[in-house]
């Protein structure tokens, strides 16, 4: 049996991916280009991919092709239906990331809320060294006790950021995505009362119909001044252009894990704020912790085995 990783760039470096070998002849390519795809999967029985795209084009061109193993939950990046009429299962990981993006959740906010990088920086430049004073209190903080956070999509991840924000003291509200409440220990709020009465937003909620374009201009002039919005959600949930227009017009801070085009592209207007200060961005690596990646991976294993076994 061939197995061929097409992106395995996506899982690190720094994964022993040896378990796989056991199925068969294992292939591994760090990237796929659109054009190398059907060179590649000509005569694969199983694929590994996290981001190439395998339109019906594609998987009618891999005649051999029995397994898809998405290297992530989810899984726009593949053709269901011609999969379907084509006898090729597909299957995804889901759950293995819930405990590295509720960290990053709360690093993110830490690192905005403490303005850590503004005090990093005074040290590390001498200041603190010459001002005389044992402490320095040039840009006030606050506790995340007393205040109210807001979260946008109560799945497994925002229920657990939920369970945290309220051992630190946060009072918790959310709004529901699918349009109907589920979870009784939080508020339930409508987006606009979310929005306007909470100090922390947190979007923990997948790209569909409902919430593509759910932030935009309107939405984010409703945030309290020195609110902190936190996207590590889908990019396309927020209006990029509304959010820079936003940050730059008033003083709110936001934290992106995820934008709508990634990588980023060099002409975002997220790039050439007149305040910088008030934007935390990481290139979309909330999930990646070491111990995801390798839930990750025992994920696809368990997968394939299930799917050898006839399961």
């Amino acid at each position: 049996m061939k197995l061929v990783i097409l992106d395995a760039e996506t899982l690190g470096e720094d994964l022993d991916l040896s378990s796989l070998e056991r199925f068969g002849e294992l292939v591994v390519y760090p990237r796929t280009a659109p054009d190398e795809r059907l060179q590649r999967i000509d005569d694969a029985e199983i694929i590994i991919t996290n981001k190439v795209v395998l339109d019906r084009e594609i998987l009618r061109a891999a005649p051999r092709l029995k397994l898809i193993c998405i290297a992530a939950t989810g899984m726009n990046n593949v053709d269901l239906k011609a999969a379907e009429e084509l006898g090729i299962t597909v299957r995804n990981v889901a759950g293995y990331s819930t405990p590295s993006v509720v960290q990053h959740t709360f690093a993110m906010l830490f690192y905005l809320s403490e303005r850590l990088a503004y005090y990093d920086r005074f040290v590390k430049e001498g200041s603190w060294s010459h001002g005389g004073l044992f402490t320095h209190l040039g840009r006030p903080f606050s506790e995340i006790a007393g205040k109210r956070w807001g979260i946008i999509g109560m799945g497994s991840i925002g229920s657990e950021v939920a369970r945290i924000a309220r051992a630190f003291g946060a009072e918790v509200a959310y709004f529901p995505t699918s349009g109907i409440a589920h979870e009784d220990a939080y508020a339930a709020l409508e987006l606009d009362e979310l929005l306007r009465d909470s100090h922390i937003v947190s979007i923990h909620a997948p790209l569909n119909e409902r919430t593509r374009g759910l932030l935009g201009e309107r939405e984010l002039a409703l945030l309290p001044g020195k609110a902190i919005l936190l996207n590590l959600g889908r990019g396309g949930i927020v209006d990029e252009t509304a959010l820079a227009q936003e940050l730059d017009r008033r003083e709110i801070y936001a934290g992106l894990d995820v934008t709508e085009r990634e990588p980023l592209p060099e002409n975002s207007p997220l790039l050439k704020l007149r305040h910088p200060e008030r934007l935390l961005i990481t290139p979309h690596i909330a999930w990646a912790s070491i111990e995801a990646r390798r839930r990750l991976l025992q994920g696809i294993v368990k997968n394939i085995e299930e799917f050898v076994n006839g399961r």
